[in-house]
């Protein structure tokens, strides 16, 4: 059987998790129904049509091999010849609070044993919609991956082939005399990043002050929450203030964690969290491997800043700085240090790996990308889109968005019981873009 090892970065994602901690990414669907039994009949097709997918066979096990000393403790993905379509698409009772039954359904780790994919199909009470809910474990895919592997069972649709990358030279056993002088440059590079990345590190952890309302206890709880904003309103602060659409979508953020603190009695003033910015490090439309290619940045939410446009010119002013360091450098590049442990090295610091990252970051602020084409299921166009990030350890909040089709999508995961009020922080972003127009317009 052919087995495909783990990327470095995968395979700390596989060892961080924990039963309270589960390391999936999330999106849920909302489709607009032509029939009552049209979440029924949805169920049928994904369960069909995943059976064709090979991404979505593969399982993870682990490498314990003593004759792979390199790979010893490592894991890696496998085709499952036992693959059964049924134990990973769910139908479940209608409802009417697709977001409730997220939440649950978010908090429950995937099965370790099988493929780590899920996709729960939640007819809607009133039968004019049903919503599906895809979780993809972080060691699987990543964002774009996931969104590849989801787009497989939708309906076919014509999509442009990725480039291919070009075949790489036959490596022989020692390299080529003419290269060493390169290949030791490329080390010592390789080596002073690291270094750098493990400075930026430590004086970010030193530094730190965390946020009491963004922390948690581990009590496994899950609420997902979401808001669409109009992503002409976005392009409207953009083209007046200058600075990217991510700079507004994520000043959005700062935005509506000031308003969300003050309404609840937490106060804002002097709050300022630090924000890890995942950074794909993927090329558009040229495939790829398998697994995660990510760095980050690390920025301060300006929270305690009371002008709207003071706070995004602040973020602006944060992101121009990382772009100009590059994803490669920083504090928030933290990801690329996995490249640099042993398989086992992630096995036995995986427990404290995941705990250290509640002393590094406040919270998670993610862009999930989403094709502007549209998507349908059993011939059911999808409507809504909510993108969910793993929730890390010792942290209440995270915050995933997505463009798609004209709207942002603001997905909310959050612990339950450090954060019972979701709904109003959901509220909150959707004034903060008001705040924002009112604020652009003379």
């Amino acid at each position: 059987m052919i087995s495909d090892p783990l990327a470095p970065l995968d395979l700390a994602f596989w060892n961080i998790e924990s039963d309270r901690h589960p390391m999936h990414l999330g999106a849920l669907g909302v489709f607009a129904a032509h029939s009552p039994t049209a979440g029924a009949h949805a169920a049928d097709l994904l369960a069909a049509r995943a059976a064709a997918v090979p991404g979505l066979r593969m399982r993870i096990r682990d490498v314990w091999q003593p004759t792979a000393p390199l790979a010893f403790g490592g894991a890696a993905r496998e085709s499952a010849p036992d693959f059964e379509p049924l134990d990973h698409v769910l139908l479940h009772k209608p409802t009417a609070d697709f977001h409730a039954e997220a939440g649950r359904l978010m908090e429950r780790p995937l099965e370790r044993g099988r493929p780590p994919w899920e996709a729960h199909v939640l007819p809607g009470e009133d039968g004019t919609s049903f919503a599906v809910l895809f979780k993809f474990h972080h060691a699987l895919a990543d964002g774009l991956r996931a969104l590849m592997l989801a787009a497989a069972i939708m309906d076919p649709m014509d999509l442009p082939e990725p480039r291919p990358r070009p075949a790489e030279p036959p490596r022989g056993l020692f390299p080529d005399v003419r290269k060493l002088p390169g290949l030791v440059r490329d080390t010592l590079s390789d080596v002073s990043r690291a270094l750098d990345i493990g400075t930026s590190v430590a004086r970010a952890t030193l530094t730190a002050r965390s946020s009491p309302a963004l922390t948690s206890a581990p009590t496994g709880t899950r609420r997902t929450a979401g808001v669409v904003i109009d992503l002409d309103e976005v392009h409207i602060v953009r083209k007046t203030v200058g600075g990217t659409v991510n700079d507004v979508l994520i000043a959005v953020v700062a935005g509506a964690l000031r308003r969300w603190l003050d309404e609840r009695g937490d106060g804002s003033e002097g709050v300022s969290p630090r924000a890890l910015i995942p950074v794909s490090r993927r090329r558009p439309r040229t495939a790829q491997p398998q697994g995660n290619r990510l760095s980050g940045y690390l920025i301060r939410l300006p929270v305690d800043d009371p002008d709207p446009l003071g706070r995004l010119r602040a973020v602006r002013t944060e992101m121009d700085r990382n772009k100009d360091a590059g994803p490669n450098r920083g504090a928030g590049a933290v990801a690329l240090l996995a490249d640099h442990v042993p398989p086992l090295g992630h096995r036995l610091g995986g427990p404290v790996v995941g705990q250290a990252a509640r002393l590094l970051f406040d919270i998670l602020v993610t862009s999930v990308p989403l094709p502007s084409l549209g998507l349908k299921l059993g011939g059911c166009p999808l409507a809504e889109v909510y993108p969910f990030a793993p929730l890390a350890r010792g942290q209440a909040l995270a915050v995933a968005v997505s463009t798609f089709r004209g709207k942002v999508h603001y997905g909310l995961v959050a612990d339950a019981e450090a954060v019972p009020d979701l709904d109003l922080l959901a509220r909150s972003l959707a004034e903060e873009v008001r705040v924002l127009i009112t604020a652009c317009t003379p």
